[in-house]
């Protein structure tokens, strides 16, 4: 029985090991887009429904303007590097809902959501947009079903564990279901840390190519350090990268990706 499990959970991981486009990241989907987008979609609908929908009619059109120009680009990339039939999958909609959350987010299939709270942190229509193209790339690069994927394996981890561990004492049974709980934990902490840091760099390039000033991205992020002061714990415990390193990071990556904004856009705009 045991032999056969281990054989499962390593077939699992043949299945569908891809690449993320631009940042030739190797990944593991086991999540389709017709098992998640219908259920994206739904739980998008539900939460308008619960939520307020923002009356600010400047700051949404700007929101929902960005929107369309961010996601425009990622649309002009895939068509044109024969993803096709994933880019016909997103069905893109931003909203802006009143909360003074300072938060943003993009389910699977393209379904976008700001809060009124992280305005001031964009600051202006650069801002949004670098926002905006985080956001969408972690679409694009479908973080959504990796981190589903991820989850179904922790499962099967802890499943080997425990048969793993059916012939010892209860003692060591313990000890090891305790240091997989731990080390799964911080693994998926660092797969989110590798999620954050691979949608900035996405969402940089996709910005410039919609034609937004790419040196905002680092500075949206030394806005948010500025509100957030020193608050926070050390960075291999956070599911997000260090705002520090963050703007490090999108400052080191801009020259590379404005060329890669640069070449993407020869290829796509008549």
């Amino acid at each position: 029985m045991r032999k056969y499990t281990v054989l499962l959970f390593l077939s699992l991981f043949l299945v569908d090991c891809s690449t993320v486009p631009i940042t030739g990241r190797k990944r593991l989907n086991l999540v389709s887009d017709s098992q998640i987008l219908p259920t994206s979609f739904a739980q998008y609908r539900g939460f308008l429904e619960k939520n307020k929908v923002s009356s600010d009619r400047e700051m949404t059109n700007q929101v929902k303007e960005v929107g369309k120009r961010v996601s425009a680009a990622v649309d002009r990339f895939m068509r044109a590097n024969n993803m096709v039939e994933e880019a016909n999958a997103y069905k893109w909609e931003f909203n802006l809902v009143e909360d003074n959350t300072v938060n943003a987010w993009c389910l699977p299939g393209g379904k976008v959501v700001f809060y009124t709270g992280i305005m001031p942190i964009c600051a202006n229509e650069d801002g949004v947009a670098a926002v905006m193209g985080h956001e969408v790339a972690h679409a694009f690069a479908k973080h959504g079903q990796e981190r589903m994927t991820s989850a179904y394996g922790q499962q099967i981890g802890g499943i080997l564990v425990a048969l793993g561990t059916m012939d010892k004492n209860p003692r060591t049974q313990q000890i090891w279901n305790m240091a997989y709980g731990i080390g799964s934990t911080v693994g998926m902490l660092a797969f989110s840390r590798t999620h954050e840091t691979e949608a900035d760099k996405l969402g940089l390039v996709f910005m410039i190519m919609a034609g937004y000033n790419g040196n905002e991205a680092a500075e949206v992020w030394v806005r948010m350090s500025q509100r957030a002061g020193k608050r926070g714990g050390p960075e291999f415990l956070s599911t997000h990268p260090s705002n520090e390193r963050r703007i490090q990071n999108l400052r080191a990556y801009l020259p590379e990706a404005q060329q890669l904004a640069a070449k993407f856009n020869s290829q796509t705009l008549n």
